[in-house]
């Protein structure tokens, strides 16, 4: 399996994959629309590749937390998509790893997400409301409101609101 940072060719199959592992447009839109951004990073969006099949994908996107005086840049994770035959095999997982190493890497102290509660915190995504952030953008449960500390001790000085970025916004 070759985890590696999605180039312009791969395009049309990660368009077909997020077609397959999730109803509807929602995320082939909201990859689209972070692609455009003139922020987009270009390796926080990586596939996973095995003869020549591009088995699993995932993005990562500049995020802010407002703390009240200071926005702060964070990551967010979305989407994570596996074609549903190579499911449950440890693609999101390994996606997953090497997206938060590589926030890192850009100086992201904190990664965020909306996601299942029993699958992200084996990934140490934890409920977000519990460590003083909160988010207006959306409505949406503690259970799945998550965040992965990347700087140890972010967690313990990063508080406020957290705003996803704005491709977010208006999907469906």
């Amino acid at each position: 399996m070759n985890i590696r940072t999605e180039t312009k060719n791969d395009y049309e199959k990660v368009q077909n994959l997020l077609t397959q592992a999730f109803p509807g447009q929602e995320e082939a839109i909201l990859v689209r629309r972070l692609r455009e951004d003139k922020d987009f990073q270009r390796e926080l969006s990586i596939v996973a590749e095995e003869d020549g099949i591009i088995k699993g994908h995932i993005m990562f996107s500049r995020s802010s937390l407002f703390d009240g005086v200071h926005n702060h840049h964070v990551a967010a994770l979305g989407p994570l998509a596996v074609l549903p035959d190579y499911q449950r095999q440890g693609i999101g997982g390994k996606l997953i790893e090497e997206g938060k190493r590589r926030c890192l890497s850009h100086g992201y102290p904190l990664v965020f997400l909306f996601g299942h509660p029993a699958y992200y915190p084996r990934y140490e995504f934890v409920q977000a409301r519990a460590y003083g952030i909160d988010i207006t953008q959306f409505t949406v449960s503690d259970e799945v409101f998550m965040v992965a500390e990347l700087q140890p001790g972010s967690l313990d000085h990063l508080h406020g609101e957290f705003r996803f970025h704005s491709a977010f916004e208006d999907l469906g």
